[in-house]
């Protein structure tokens, strides 16, 4: 990364059920302002049209392309912030590639779909590769793993020689080791603690932890909205343990804490 800076990605949801900002968003005009404002601070928008929230609904991409393309052709026109596309459709990631997006953020590590291979391969983009155990419905069911940084790692490997065997190229490929997508409280704690390990596989490493639940429940239960400054111990110790890239909601505030993560990281 130049300067050795972490990068911070503003998360943009275009939805009315996200866990967090659902319908806060909804409207273009809003999004666009809201973008707008987060860009002073984040270098990645990453615009998502459908919610993947444990127990979370898939929905047509029309309905997907009606919420994201508006929004993206406005702030590719509006900023200079990278825009990314937070989808596990090839239909939706060339859309949005077509209107200004550069990065695909698959949350499936490109398995729901086989076409979007093809479309990160033929556009040259980022690709966003996340581990996933399930589905978003029932991904906190009843998640178990014998050695969760093991298997995470396995998982990853064999979608980065996937995507590379399909004509990705290697540096366009970003790893995120999926905080919260089926995963109890310890495993998000050891993928927290043990973020360097993923370093073996020469990739920036993304992660996101930015008001998830895992922080509710060390913190009292408390609600998605009370979540900020466990939100900000958790990107705080993720960039001195080797994250490139945070996926946050509250880019000011990450983006005062991650510069004292980075000074001490580079001290």
């Amino acid at each position: 990364m130049e300067n050795n800076k972490t990068k911070i990605m503003g998360i943009l949801n275009v939805t009315p059920d996200s866990f967090y900002d659902g319908s806060k968003y909804s409207d273009v005009k809003k999004a666009v302002e809201h973008a707008i404002e987060m860009s002073r601070y984040a270098d990645i928008i990453d615009v998502g049209g459908e919610s993947s929230r444990p127990g979370s609904e898939q929905i047509p991409a029309e309905v997907e392309l009606r919420r994201v393309i508006p929004v993206i052709k406005e702030i590719s026109k509006k900023t200079d912030a990278k825009i990314s596309i937070d989808t596990t459709k090839a239909e939706v990631a060339e859309e949005a590639i077509n209107a200004g997006a550069s990065i695909i953020n698959d949350i499936s590590a490109m398995r729901f779909d086989e076409k979007m291979n093809d479309v990160a391969a033929k556009y040259n983009v980022n690709v966003v590769l996340m581990h996933m155990k399930g589905m978003p419905k029932t991904m906190q069911l009843n998640p178990h793993y014998d050695n969760v940084i093991d298997e995470i790692l396995s998982f990853l490997k064999e979608r980065l020689n996937f995507a590379v065997a399909c004509g990705i190229k290697k540096d366009k490929i970003i790893m995120d080791p999926g905080i919260g997508f089926g995963k109890r409280l310890e495993d998000n704690l050891n993928i927290i603690k043990n973020l360097a390990q993923f370093k073996i596989l020469n990739c920036l490493i993304l992660i996101g932890t930015s008001r998830k639940s895992f922080i509710g429940t060390l913190t009292g239960n408390i609600p998605p909205e009370e979540r900020l400054e466990g939100t900000i111990a958790s990107v705080a110790i993720s960039v001195m343990n080797g994250a490139d890239i945070v996926r946050v909601h509250d880019v000011k505030e990450i983006y005062k804490a991650i510069r004292i993560a980075d000074a001490l990281k580079n001290e």
